[in-house]
Formats: structure tokens, sequence, C-alpha cells
């Protein structure tokens, strides 16, 4: 089934029903996006949010939602990062990640990170907070030697003993893979955690 909503409110008429004919469900859009298909996109765009075929995620921001038999299916993250950001180049995850690196943390964050190369602060999108944090470089993916390079950068953000996270990673740090590790201290890590690690690591 196609997911293009052709089937909006009577009340929508003209520009507004040309507007909703052309927007497709699940997708984020900005308003430049849709500016060349209405002749007056603030108006069309007030219709439509009130008439619930666009909910408002942010100024200049919109998703049209989509539905499911569970309700309405929230916006991908990573489609809504890339529109607020106008750039695919980012790296997105929860501090909450930190936890598979066996450790002994366990907290749980209800927060997003983002990092990238243009945005730097916390932005509410729709109901979610996401942290953009704006990095030299980052990977493109998540590994775990990357993951505990940062969790030792951001070290005084956890919710946990510092001390005996650090102990634990100490401890465990001659289990990382050694090349790949070193590859990510030297690429992401902080002088502070250059030095802790490589004094692990030469101990």
């Amino acid at each position: 089934m196609s997911t293009r909503l052709r089937h909006y409110p009577a009340t929508l008429k003209g520009g507004s029903a040309e507007l909703a004919g052309a927007l497709r469900a699940g997708r984020v859009y900005r308003r430049e996006d849709l500016a060349h298909v209405s002749t007056a996109v603030d108006r069309h765009l007030r219709e439509l949010v009130a008439g619930g075929k666009l909910k408002k995620l942010a100024p200049g921001l919109y998703y049209a939602p989509r539905q499911s038999t569970f309700g309405v299916v929230p916006p991908d993250d990573r489609a809504l990062v890339a529109a607020f950001l106008r750039d695919k180049d980012f790296l997105i995850f929860s501090p909450s990640v930190y936890n598979t690196l066996g450790l002994g943390t366990t907290q749980l964050y209800n927060r997003t990170l983002v990092y990238n190369h243009k945005r730097h602060g916390v932005f509410a999108l729709g109901n979610r907070l996401f942290d953009c944090r704006v990095k030299p470089r980052f990977p493109k993916k998540l590994t775990p030697e990357f993951l505990f390079v940062d969790m030792l950068n951001n070290l005084d953000e956890l919710a946990e003993d510092k001390l005996a996270v650090l102990a634990e990673a100490q401890n465990k740090v001659m289990e990382f893979d050694r090349p790949h590790l070193l590859r990510a201290l030297e690429s992401y890590g902080s002088m502070a955690t250059k030095k802790r690690v490589a004094e692990w690591l030469n101990a």
C-alpha cells in the first residue's frame, strides 16, 4: 500500500489539499522542502498541522505522521536529525550504550547524543531532546574501542561511581583490540583520556 497521504479532510482545499497530496507518510520535511509546492506555504502548513496531516517538530521542521496498528509511528531518529542539521554526516547514540562495554555501568539515559560538524546545544525536536555536540572527528559507526574512549572522555557526565568505573576500565583495558584502541585513542581521545589510557597500557 502506498504511503502517500491521498485522503485528506474535506476542509482542506486548494493549495492546502495540493500540499497534503504531496506528502509521504513517515517523512520529515523542512519548510523549504515544501515551499515549491505552495504559493502560501506558511498558511498551508498551519492548516495541515491543525488538520493533523503534519506535526510540527521544531521551527521550520515537520513530520508527516505514519499510522500503525498501535498508533502514530514516531519519526526515524536519523531522518529527523539529518533534516534538522541539513547534513547526513553525524553519529547518533545514547550514553546508555556504554553499558555494553562490561565495565559495571548500568545507568539508562533519557537523552541522545549527536556528534556532528554543524550544531552545538540541546535541541527539542518533537518530544525528544537531542544533545548536539560539534566534533572535529567521529567514526561512521560505533565500535567498542570508540565507546571506551568516549566514555572516558565523558566520565564527569556519567551518573555512576567514577572511581569504580575507572578501576574497572583499567582492569579491562587489555581486553580491547589494542591496535583499534590506539587508533580510537589517537583520533577521538581527549588529552586526559590519552594520558590515562597510555599509563594503563604501559603499566
